[in-house]
């Protein structure tokens, strides 16, 4: 055991998939690169990405587990071990996909999929499931899991995590911001020539889960495609100005979140402050994609020191060109791109940072950065199953 693990820290090239499933819980995104070296000497080739979706079914059950109200204990346990088995069928249908063999693959990192996040509190706490011990069996792939769990042991918010992985490749000699917006949004700020310790990054607030709990409500559909809704509606700006005073978005960071604060019950209130004021339905999801547009611009002139040259925006709101109008009308100074501008994926990039952080764990690097968690030191990352 210790020499195949030996053996894989010492390869100087690895092919790595990476798994995740967000707070959106679209599917499993999978990617599989080629990575070489480690730490700042990191160099990633992309050469397959994918999401599988869940089975509808699949995709209820999880939901339900978010909620105390249709969740148990024992219903976690089985989709523990149900998402373990279609985790690993993502990495034999990437390594598929790219023409590899699953027995070529020599790491997988899997972030799983987030049940309950526990930021504050006198114990803070995080639960991600998809069991890693069947992805290993299943793909007879070394598979490293359960990233967050070490930096909150060492008194972290265990997220965002991303940032250590931005740093490894963005770094340079001007300073950028890059811009998550999955179901959460979260920002990472690398000044230029920056060392790890120089890293600011934190989740900005709700990125798509507000404005995608509203659309299925209101329409049936799962997300505004391309903002065209909120393109047709008028922007609320005395709610906007009252949901500006969330308490998280006005906290300092270090600071992280999910859907345990921006689910379904702060869309529900959400939606009857709309109802109250006579919105339409467009005007419901015009205001809310601004709330998200908000938070960023907010986030960035209260908590960010360094004047930024570039915003890269990726993840799911990056198709949004509505939001990227407003993002780009509160930050009129700021150049506003995307990654798809630059020739990378949006979809792939947080499988790609797991990938990344997996190869770092095998290497003996920490994978946190601590001035941005709040852990009281730097952590290896994740538990290692063969």
């Amino acid at each position: 055991m210790l020499e195949r693990l030996h053996k894989l820290s010492a390869k100087t090239e690895k092919y790595v998939i990476g798994l995740m499933s967000g707070t959106s819980v679209d599917g499993i995104d999978a990617v599989l690169v080629k990575i070489s070296g480690s730490y700042t000497k990191t160099q990633v080739q992309e050469i397959a990405f994918e999401t599988y979706r869940f089975p509808t079914n699949v995709r209820e059950n999880i939901f339900r587990l978010f909620e105390m109200e249709t969740s148990s204990s024992m219903d976690v346990c089985h989709m523990n071990f149900v998402l373990g088995e279609l985790f690993a069928n993502a990495a034999i249908g990437i390594a598929k996909k790219a023409g590899i063999s699953i027995a070529e693959i020599d790491l997988i990192g899997s972030h799983g999929q987030t049940i309950y996040h526990i930021p504050s509190g006198e114990t803070k706490s995080t639960l991600q499931i998809g069991e890693a011990a069947v992805i290993a069996h299943k793909t007879g792939v070394v598979t490293v899991s359960d990233f967050r769990t070490a930096d909150m042991a060492a008194g972290g918010v265990g997220a965002p995590l991303v940032p250590y992985t931005e740093f490894l490749l963005y770094s340079g000699n001007e300073t950028i911001a890059l811009q998550n917006i999955g179901g959460i949004g979260n920002i990472t700020v690398i000044p230029a020539n920056a060392t790890a310790s120089q890293v600011i990054a934190f989740d900005t607030g709700p990125g798509n889960m507000v404005i995608d709990y509203l659309v299925k409500k209101i329409t049936g559909f799962d997300y505004d495609k391309n903002g065209n809704i909120a393109a047709k509606g008028t922007v609320c700006q005395q709610i906007l100005a009252d949901i500006m005073q969330d308490e998280y978005v006005k906290t300092p960071p270090p600071k992280a979140t999910g859907r345990e604060l921006y689910g379904k019950n702060f869309s529900e209130k959400f939606y009857a402050m709309c109802k109250n004021k006579g919105l339409h339905d467009a005007d419901i999801i015009a205001t809310a994609t601004a709330f998200t547009a908000k938070c960023i611009q907010y986030s960035i002139e209260n908590f960010v020191r360094h004047s930024i040259s570039r915003l890269i925006v990726g993840g799911g709101g990056a198709y949004n060109q509505t939001l990227l109008d407003m993002i780009a009308g509160y930050l009129p100074s700021t150049h506003i791109t995307t990654h798809e501008e630059l020739g990378k994926n949006s979809d792939a990039k947080e499988a790609i940072a797991f990938a990344i952080l997996a190869n770092e764990t095998i290497c003996g690097n920490a994978g946190n950065l601590p001035q941005v968690t709040g852990a009281k030191c730097s952590k290896i990352l994740g538990k290692i199953s063969l």
